[in-house]
């Protein structure tokens, strides 16, 4: 009787345990989500503010996304010198020196170092996502791990969908919006004087998220998040592994990068480009701010399928090629349709992107055993692709214009759709 006791009260320490991981590491894609998707009305608003083209506002994509690829190798160290939580800690205080060059950004109206800041930003997040994925991957069964990252992505999407409206609460954009209706017939003084007032409402906001971030990293340093033992394998992966001597012998974890680093662009596109993109249908930044919103709760709703069906009744990688097919068809349908009709098109594809990122990483993880740090990083790499994918889109809607820019999604969507049919069960190099 004692013994079945002590398995049992061992059992609900271990599930108390679980519940309290996936609280801390919510609150993190919860900051993940508010940060990353700030940059939807930082796009049109620094490309006012510096007075710059398509292609140069999304350098703000770029350098924050980047990050990724410079930082994926530096992750790994920087997890096996700190440890996970510690790790994770020291990213978040990375993420807020980054914040903090956003005053003297705005107080100098200086573009670069904007871009620096971003870049920061996005390495401390390179540092926090290789940590904190795994985390959720492992925390449960496999089988379920979809669901899970949909949990965290509905953390993760609830702040993007908060984010552009309380940035563009701060940034005042009725006054942006007049702004560049009269910007031409203003002097150079007094353009200069206009474009600075501008560029310091950034501030506020930014102190703001300073301070978050400082408490989380705190938060986190004190919490009793466990450690996650990359070394630890089963008798399974450890036999199917003996021969293998790097992450790049697992063909189907390069492939899900690849995967990765397509959706990202397609993510990013999808919800960075909206509000540009209904500007340039003629609506009102006050209006197009919420277009952002709507893809972000388009994902949202997404994850709740997600939650409801995987694996109960569908498969990760089955919701996985809906997903793709889906991403096709909006894309085509943004493209061939016009106003109001395009953009909720281009919002729906939040929900075709939805539950991509929570079927690739345990599709690609799967089998890896004490290699799991390592493919992780490889994966983290892959966010990459929402700096150059928007970026191209940016040159793109320069040369062709914003609506055709978009059929650089289509090629993505193919290839996502392809490593769910396929690309997942390539097992031998």
């Amino acid at each position: 009787m004692s013994n079945n006791t002590t398995t049992s009260q061992a059992h609900v320490d271990s599930s108390a345990q679980a519940r309290r991981s996936i609280i801390i590491i919510g609150a993190l894609f919860f900051i993940f989500g508010f940060v990353t998707w700030l940059n939807s009305l930082l796009i049109p608003y620094l490309q006012i503010a510096n007075e710059l083209t398509t292609f140069q506002s999304y350098l703000v994509t770029f350098a924050f996304y980047i990050a990724y690829v410079v930082m994926a190798p530096i992750s790994t160290r920087t997890l096996n010198y700190f440890g996970f939580k510690k790790g994770m800690s020291v990213a978040l205080v990375v993420m807020a020196f980054g914040a903090l060059l956003f005053i003297p950004a705005a107080m100098t109206r200086t573009y670069i170092v904007f871009l620096t800041g971003l870049f920061i930003m996005g390495s401390g997040l390179a540092v926090l996502q290789t940590a904190s994925n795994p985390y959720v991957t492992i925390v449960g069964p496999p089988e379920g791990a979809a669901k899970r990252l949909s949990i965290m992505g509905i953390c993760n999407k609830m702040a993007g969908a908060l984010a552009p409206i309380i940035l563009g609460f701060f940034l005042q954009l009725d006054k942006a919006d007049a702004l560049r209706a009269e910007i031409a017939s203003l002097s150079a003084s007094q353009r200069a004087a206009e474009l600075d007032a501008m560029a310091l409402r950034v501030i506020p906001p930014y102190i703001g998220i300073i301070i978050v971030l400082l408490g989380l990293a705190l938060w986190v340093y004190k919490s009793g998040l466990p450690e996650i033992d990359n070394d630890e394998e089963d008798e399974a992966s450890v036999a199917a592994n003996s021969t293998k001597k790097s992450v790049f012998d697992f063909p189907h974890v390069i492939l899900g990068v690849i995967a990765l680093f397509l959706y990202v662009g397609v993510e990013v596109i999808a919800a960075d480009t909206i509000i540009s993109y209904g500007e340039k249908m003629g609506m009102p930044l006050t209006t197009a701010q919420f277009f952002a919103t709507a893809t972000m709760l388009a994902m949202v709703a997404g994850y709740i399928i997600g939650i409801a069906v995987i694996p109960k009744y569908i498969k990760q990688e089955n919701a996985l090629k809906l997903c793709a097919i889906s991403g096709i068809t909006f894309t085509v349908l943004a493209i061939f349709t016009q106003g109001y009709w395009s953009i909720a098109f281009v919002a729906l594809l939040g929900l075709a992107n939805s539950l991509i990122w929570p079927a690739i990483w345990p599709l690609a993880l799967a089998g890896v055993g004490r290699f799991t740090s390592a493919a992780s990083s490889l994966l983290v790499m892959g966010i990459a692709g929402g700096a150059i994918i928007p970026l191209i889109y940016g040159a793109l809607a320069d040369s062709w214009g914003a609506q055709q820019a978009y059929w650089i999604a289509v090629p993505c969507y193919l290839f996502i759709l392809y490593f769910a049919v396929s690309g997942h069960k390539v097992r031998k190099a």
